[in-house]
């Protein structure tokens, strides 16, 4: 991230998410029909750049974490189209998904989850070059290993202990080496911080902006927490019930809201500054909606009005 937060400026988007759906059926009655679907992710459009950041920002489950997974084809989508690098991902097949995965990793929110208890972390991180054929020799891997681990703020030693012995920081950096070893161009930052102590996510916060720098990468950064979305993203993009009801430059997205559920977003976050303070008053109590919708259901067209140079609002 340059020094006043703005994103690098790249000729074509490193991705590109058109319209992407995704429902999950619900079924009833003695046949066990369809006779609900919930609509986790409900048209979701927006773009990432080389060497950018756009924060996902929703409470639980607005569909932000189902996004990422079918951006990565871990969850299939119902339609939609991603684009990475010009390559549909949502039409590949099998091996052409296997080539493009080494380009684009996840972390994911629960790092001792997502962590093989019965390998050692050599082991884990290791394993994706293993599995795509690219380590050379056992020297080699093991170098490549501890060079990541260096990387992220670990010892060359910890690679022979098994998770468990680590604590849920140190964990969650041997998820991110992990999501290192094949070089990828984008990261799909799942809650990645979330589990965290106060100061130990600052640290991995600054590891990411770090990685970020010095390796170009792109992420998508999924979170709950605006003041974490708002220190690492160059952009932000809010979801509400599956859907996208503001995007925009960071800067314009926290300080100009113009949905109401940003707004509500941000009035829960708690702010020092006075001046900053009057986006909790009129804030209306609301109930939630609810995201199943009855088969044969059509979302209405949806209409955006630009408030400023890159900063769009859902027209409610």
């Amino acid at each position: 991230m340059s020094p006043d937060g703005t994103a690098p400026v790249t000729t074509k988007p490193l991705l590109t998410v058109n319209n992407l759906v995704k429902q999950f059926p619900i079924r009833g009655g003695v046949l066990s029909r369809v006779i609900d679907r919930v609509h986790a992710v409900d048209g979701v459009s927006f773009h990432i750049d080389k060497g950018e950041t756009l924060g996902l920002v929703g409470e639980s489950g607005c569909g932000k974490s189902t996004t990422g997974r079918c951006i990565l084809r871990l969850i299939e989508p119902t339609s939609g189209e991603v684009w990475f690098e010009g390559k549909d991902v949502a039409a590949m097949g099998k091996s052409e998904l296997r080539a493009v995965a080494r380009d684009m990793q996840i972390i994911f929110q629960d790092p001792f989850a997502s962590l093989n208890p019965r390998m050692t972390v050599g082991a884990i991180i290791g394993e994706a070059l293993v599995i795509h054929g690219l380590a050379a020799n056992r020297r080699a891997l093991e170098e490549r290993v501890i060079e990541l681990l260096e990387r992220v703020g670990l010892q060359p030693d910890h690679m022979r202990r098994f998770p468990h012995e680590f604590s849920g920081g140190q964990r969650q950096r041997i998820a991110i080496a992990r999501a290192l070893m094949l070089d990828p161009k984008i990261i799909v930052a799942d809650e990645a911080v979330s589990a965290l102590d106060v100061s130990i996510k600052a640290q991995v916060c600054n590891l990411l902006l770090d990685l970020q720098q010095t390796l170009n990468l792109a992420y998508l950064f999924i979170s709950h927490d605006m003041a974490v979305v708002e220190r690492v993203s160059h952009r932000v993009a809010v979801m509400y019930l599956g859907e996208i009801v503001e995007i925009g430059p960071r800067a314009a997205v926290f300080d100009n809201p113009q949905h109401p559920y940003t707004r509500k977003l941000m009035a829960a976050v708690p702010v020092p500054d006075p001046a900053r303070r009057r986006l909790r008053r009129n804030v209306a109590a609301e109930e939630i909606r609810s995201p199943f919708r009855p088969v044969g259901y059509e979302p209405t067209p949806r209409a955006y009005r630009e408030v400023s140079a890159g900063h769009f609002v859902r027209i409610d």
